[in-house]
């Protein structure tokens, strides 16, 4: 089995140094692109959105996370991991700090809640959609689906 890391051409060295620190580079690769302007390419099982989405406005997001969907084989599982504000959006402290540096610091990025990473999920054609009981540093969380088949 062999994994791709598909992300933009600046990361490609950190991304390629951290593979061959963990020994992994037989069995994972990397594939330069856009997430935002180009389709995802390929066919997998599994995707792992890792703190991607708070870079991007809300329908950025959406698009990102349809494209996500759409490479994925029916039965496939998409991970969302983030820092996930509650569904009040002024807490867990970090995140919403994390958040307001966002709004700050980026044309359009955010932290998203809870509800708002399942809707998405959701409008993409994604089921059984659900947090699961993992609190990282900093209060990242994942978020997970199954693909509709």
């Amino acid at each position: 089995m062999r994994g791709t890391v598909y992300d933009l051409a600046t990361t490609r060295p950190f991304a390629e140094k951290t593979i061959a620190d963990f020994g992994l580079t037989d069995r994972i690769g990397f594939l330069e692109g856009d997430y935002v302007r180009e389709a995802v390419p390929g066919t997998y099982d599994v995707a792992w959105l890792s703190h991607i989405l708070h870079g991007e406005s809300p329908e950025d997001c959406r698009n990102i996370v349809g494209k996500t969907v759409a490479a994925l084989e029916p039965g496939g599982l998409i991970m969302v991991h983030e820092f996930i504000l509650d569904n009040t959006l002024d807490s867990p402290l970090f995140p919403a700090l994390f958040s307001l540096n966002m709004l700050l610091g980026t044309d359009s990025g955010q932290a998203y809640s809870e509800a708002q990473i399942a809707e998405m999920l959701a409008d993409a054609g994604v089921k059984g959609i659900e947090r699961l009981p993992f609190r990282g540093p900093n209060d990242s969380g994942i978020i997970t689906g199954i693909v509709k088949g």
